[in-house]
């Protein structure tokens, strides 16, 4: 009895071994590892092995957490009038990342989208629900990351002539508005998402090369990003140039340019300080 315990425990011992010293199961433990991708979350890099136990001679790993879901809100029943800073007004507290408003068959249809700075922060939207903006009350509801970029598709197919934004006559007075207007070299940015940068607008006229300097993001009474800036060029002549990028993309977001004054821009920077 003896010996067939002592040589039943001799076989366990050169079958532990025989993971221990890299053979079959440490290269599983390998590949385990190569399977396990924890992804990047919406706000920072991969945690990447943070979420691994030490491999251990069975190769065993835990499993990642989810990723957080997109900080995304849908709105109804918007004033037709409404802007940006209401929207952002309305979430008074919250950090806005970017508004979109829904239109169809060029005309906006009182709904849109506000994606917020954290996810915990929809749960505070979601309390804004039937709240006054004006004279209308405001619905509030979850959304997904899908019907907002569906959303985004459908606002930039309309500003690259998918479909009409406005009537041909509206368009065509608004379009000979902006050409006869007098150029100063200065145009105002409106549209702008809450998230863009200098460097952002930049890259948007690198055609001019404008320094850092000659571009004013304007910032609402809480010094926040208000969604509009002022781009100063060296002369009036570019300014009238540029005007080609009016209704372009910067992101997911259509631009519309107008020109502009000094003291124009001057006053909107001084309404933002």
């Amino acid at each position: 009895m003896r010996k067939r315990f002592l040589s039943s425990f001799m076989f366990m011992g050169e079958y532990c071994s025989k993971f221990a010293d890299g053979g079959d199961g440490r290269e599983m433990a390998a590949k385990r590892q190569r399977t396990v991708d924890p992804g990047s979350s919406f706000y920072g890099a991969s945690t990447g092995s943070n979420f691994m136990y030490n491999p251990s001679p069975y190769g065993y790993v835990s499993q990642p957490p989810p990723p957080p879901p997109f900080p995304v809100v849908r709105l109804r029943g918007l004033p037709f009038d409404c802007t940006e800073t209401d929207v952002a007004e309305f979430f008074h507290g919250l950090d806005i990342v970017d508004v979109l408003f829904v239109h169809k068959g060029g005309k906006f249809t009182g709904e849109g989208f506000c994606v917020l700075g954290y996810p915990l922060q929809v749960d505070f939207a979601l309390q804004r629900n039937r709240q006054n903006m004006g004279r209308r009350y405001v619905e509030v509801f979850r959304s997904k990351r899908q019907e907002y970029y569906k959303a985004i598709a459908n606002e930039v197919s309309d500003a690259r002539g998918g479909s009409p934004r406005r009537s041909s006559s509206r368009a065509k007075s608004y379009d000979e508005g902006k050409d006869s207007a007098e150029h100063t070299g200065v145009l105002r940015l409106r549209g702008l998402p809450f998230s863009a940068s200098k460097d952002d607008i930049m890259e948007f006229f690198k055609d001019f090369g404008l320094p850092e300097d000659s571009i004013h993001i304007i910032m609402n009474s809480e010094g926040r990003p208000s969604g509009e800036a002022y781009a100063e060029f060296e002369s009036a002549e570019d300014s009238k140039a540029a005007m080609i990028k009016d209704r372009m993309t910067l992101g997911s977001r259509y631009i519309e340019l107008f020109p502009s004054s000094h003291g124009e821009m001057e006053e909107a920077i001084s309404r933002g300080r």
